[in-house]
């Protein structure tokens, strides 16, 4: 371990602002001298007791509950001090230059060195000394930060199985049947005479394809979680006054964006977080797309076309109003003419795996004529919220959310990438073992290679530059 691991870490475990309790956490070896010299007598371990917390001249800071937990039964597997005090920072920062002041007078007198090395923990670090001190795998440490940051309660549920364990012990089932296969291969490799008679009576072929059966199950499973984790990013497109803001207020329930008659009243892209069935969506409201004069508007289209290339899916909105109309038919030909243009863009420009959703808006007001039009897509009024179930149900079908999915666990980008380079590997090792003549040596390399990216999800073989980016996220005191 680093020497920066060795080190004892102090820092305040709650959020900033004020509060009606926060804590002053402090994790390390051997860390009973601290506990005596800030609470002034020994703790019993792990029973909370009522003292009051004094500075070192003796004066009362505040009064409340320290609790001492012993490694190895603690958090971090390290000793462990929690400070509950009452949740004013100022309280909290006092109790905080005591706990360093502490340790730095213990060592003073005592010439103890590790406890002169008390330090204020950078973020994540005691969630970090969980992980190496085997308290919790990699894909628990990376849960423990989705629960905070869960957006709806579909997303805590989630990270809360991977917490748990539901995730990593998904993934260490697969690696078991793994290793089992490997073996079974390397043996051949080994024992030549065996031949490749040896994997076929160990149903060799069998092995593999069920554990491919297996792995698909937890990439679905993980892939639900991703999406829960990480959320949707909708970007809501068309040109002026088709309803976009009408549309965004709409599915937020609240007035977000002003609805004007006047063209271009948008300018800016207006963004607001909704859930549907316990998915976060990142809904964004966009200027109206149109050959712009004004220099504002001309940035807003432009920003427009940002967040729409950065979009998992993008409403495309119609105003069915401007469609076939009898009163203004060269209007409604340059309107139909604009709109096929902005189609051939948003095809041109975007991914073909990103989603275009005709929405057709206006319904309430629309003629028989127009409501015919709207042969494709999702029929809607923002007004009244007419064919707003239907446009939620759109999305989520779109972006691959099966809300039929059972016990789907919090999974990251990286969790997917690692999880589709196993199923590539798999399926190479497949192609060898089937053919006609086997290189089981491939084989082996490709199991061998499938072995080590799952292992990179809970962290067997994870590198310390991205074990730092992941800790790195994490807030002060976790």
């Amino acid at each position: 371990m680093l020497v920066k691991h060795q080190d004892p870490i102090a820092a305040i475990a709650t959020a900033p602002g004020r509060g009606a309790v926060g804590i002053v956490r402090i994790s390390g070896k051997d860390l009973v001298g601290l506990v005596r010299a800030v609470c002034g007598r020994e703790l019993q371990p792990r029973q909370a007791s009522y003292l009051p917390f004094r500075d070192a001249a003796g004066a009362i800071i505040d009064q409340g509950l320290a609790i001492f937990f012993p490694a190895p039964f603690s958090y971090t597997g390290e000793d462990v001090l929690e400070l509950q005090a009452h949740g004013g920072q100022v309280v909290l920062q006092l109790l905080l230059a005591r706990c360093l002041e502490a340790a730095s007078a213990i060592n003073t007198h005592n010439q103890k060195a590790v406890l002169s090395r008390l330090r204020l923990a950078r973020p994540g670090e005691f969630t970090e000394r969980a992980f190496l001190n085997d308290k919790i795998d990699l894909a628990q440490a990376e849960a423990i930060a989705d629960l905070i940051d869960a957006s709806t309660e579909s997303a805590a549920r989630s990270a809360a199985r991977s917490l748990s364990g539901e995730f990593s012990l998904a993934v260490n089932t697969l690696l078991e049947r793994l290793i089992h296969l490997r073996m079974l291969v390397e043996a051949t490799l080994d024992f030549p005479e065996e031949d490749i008679d040896f994997l076929q009576k160990a149903d060799a072929s069998g092995q593999l394809l069920r554990l491919q059966e297996s792995l698909d199950q937890v990439m679905q499973r993980a892939s639900q979680g991703a999406i829960l984790r990480d959320g949707i990013k909708v970007v809501i497109a068309g040109q002026p006054n088709a309803g976009k803001s009408s549309l965004l207020n709409a599915l937020a329930g609240a007035e977000l964006a002003i609805v004007t008659p006047v063209a271009g009243t948008t300018r800016d892209k207006v963004t607001q977080l909704i859930a549907i069935d316990g998915v976060p969506l990142h809904v964004v409201d966009t200027a109206g797309l149109r050959e712009a004069q004004d220099e504002v508007e001309k940035i807003g289209i432009e920003r427009a076309w940002a967040e729409i290339h950065s979009a998992d899916a993008v409403l495309f909105l119609h105003d069915l109003m401007r469609y076939d109309n009898p009163n203004q038919p060269q209007d409604a030909l340059n309107y139909i003419a604009a709109d096929a243009e902005i189609m051939n863009l948003l095809r041109k420009n975007l991914p073909a795996k990103t989603p275009v959703i005709d929405v057709w808006n206006k319904a309430d007001s629309a003629l028989p004529e127009q409501l015919s039009l709207a042969r494709t897509g999702v029929l809607i009024s923002a007004k009244t919220g007419a064919g707003l179930d239907d446009l939620r149900a759109s999305l989520l079908r779109v972006v691959g959310w099966q809300p039929a999915t059972e016990g789907v666990f919090m999974a990251r980008e990286r969790h997917l990438q690692a999880l589709a380079k196993v199923h590539e590997q798999l399926a190479k090792g497949a192609a060898q073992l089937h053919a006609v003549m086997p290189a089981l040596d491939l084989l082996a390399e490709d199991l061998r290679q499938a072995q080590q990216h799952l292992g990179d999800i809970t962290g067997q073989f994870t590198p310390d530059d991205l074990l730092g980016e992941i800790f790195s996220k994490f807030c002060i005191g976790k």
